[in-house]
Parts: structure tokens; C-alpha cells; sequence
């Protein structure tokens, strides 16, 4: 049950540290591209490229993260109970 809850932890770690770089993606403060409604935008297609495969990447990580860490946290929840109810009877 530990290895679950710190299975859950990190997972939430790694949802929290993607969603803070692509939101930081989303800044107009954070870099000199030009960011619209489709996608970001720069004069040099090779960067853009790059930063849109990044974006897609930290995005499927952070949905990735959270995911693990909701069955994290199910699992967990449902080993307690099943834990509690044995040493209830």
C-alpha cells in the first residue's frame, strides 16, 4: 500500500511539473514566438517543430501522470477497505 501511495505521489509530481511547463508554454512572457489559437507560431520551422512535438509530449505526460495517480489512489483506497473489512470480522 506504501509503494502505491508513492507510486500515486510521483505520478501527481510529474502531472504537476508538465502542467506548470505547458502552461509556462502558453505565456506570451515566457519565450519570443508568436502564440496563437493554432499553435505556436515562429519564424524558423525547425523550432517550431521542435516545440510543438514538446508541447504534445509534456501534454500526454501530464495526462499520463494524472491518470496513474487517480489508479493510484483507487487501488489504495480499495486495499484499505478490503484491510479494514478483514480486521472487522
Amino acid at each position: 500500500m506504501i509503494i502505491t501511495l508513492a507510486c500515486a505521489l510521483a505520478a501527481f509530481a510529474t502531472y504537476w511539473i508538465c502542467d506548470y511547463v505547458v502552461e509556462g508554454f502558453s505565456d506570451s512572457n515566457t519565450m519570443a514566438l508568436l502564440i496563437t489559437d493554432a499553435g505556436v507560431k515562429s519564424d524558423d520551422k525547425k523550432l517550431q517543430g521542435q516545440l510543438t512535438s514538446a508541447t504534445i509530449a509534456l501534454k500526454t505526460c501530464r495526462d499520463l501522470g494524472l491518470a496513474l495517480c487517480i489508479g493510484c489512489l483507487g487501488v489504495g483506497v480499495a486495499v484499505f477497505l478490503r484491510f479494514r473489512r478483514q480486521n472487522a470480522s
